[in-house]
């Protein structure tokens, strides 16, 4: 049975979260709170029968979720929390991991994504962070210019050796495998691609090819 204490300062969100979680019979809320501080004096109460894990908004009075995470991850280090809130500023979601939480989820995410995050967080204790989170996260890191090169005024000059290398890379082959299609070294062929990231001012593969196509070097 997952124990869990639920952090909202707002009895609708609490209410509709309980329902769903009574559904479970794996799941059993055994208190709510409306701040941190509430959830720190029940934890107290309860000496140590500890909860499983608890599910905190980051907006509430007294002690806000940040707070909260950053006093259990001090005092009851074994005890795990969810972030379950609104925001989806990678700001928060960055202070509240580095702050001790086991997952960040969204308030819009379905029922059975928020049943399945409780479920892998306490089972397996690994980080849960939901899918749309992941997927904004991963389209800014695609699509956005990168912030840790000098954008190029002028197109940087490779010769049609390192556009064959770079073509190759953005399709997907690993240096071995480039080295096969161009009939030359592994070592070479590693030489080129740092070559290129040296060129371009980029951090690495990623960035590489995010540069190749925004200018062009690659459909």
């Amino acid at each position: 049975m997952i124990k869990i204490i639920l952090a909202d300062d707002h009895n609708v969100v609490r209410n509709g979260i309980r329902t769903l979680l009574d559904q479970e019979s794996d799941m059993n809320i055994v208190a709510e709170a409306t701040d941190g501080q509430q959830v720190l004096q029940l934890l107290e109460k309860g000496g140590t029968d500890l909860p499983d894990i608890i599910v905190t908004d980051v907006n509430m009075p007294v002690m806000n979720g940040m707070e909260l995470i950053e006093a259990i991850n001090e005092r009851y280090p074994g005890l795990k929390t969810l972030v379950l809130s609104m925001l989806d500023h990678e700001r928060y979601i960055t202070q509240a991991f580095k702050a001790g939480t086991k997952g960040y989820i969204l308030k819009t995410v379905s029922a059975e994504e928020l049943l399945f995050a409780i479920r892998h967080i306490c089972k397996y204790n690994e980080r849960y962070l939901s899918a749309e989170i992941s997927l904004k996260m991963l389209d800014k890191t695609l699509f956005s210019p990168d912030a840790n090169y000098n954008h190029q005024s002028q197109p940087v000059e490779l010769s049609k050796r390192e556009l064959e290398v770079l073509t190759l890379i953005a399709d997907g082959y690993t240096n071995l495998e480039i080295a096969e299609k161009l009939f030359t070294s592994k070592r070479t062929v590693e030489g080129h691609r740092q070559n290129l990231i040296d060129k371009t001012g980029t951090r690495n593969t990623a960035s590489l090819i995010r540069f190749a196509i925004q200018h062009k070097y690659v459909a």
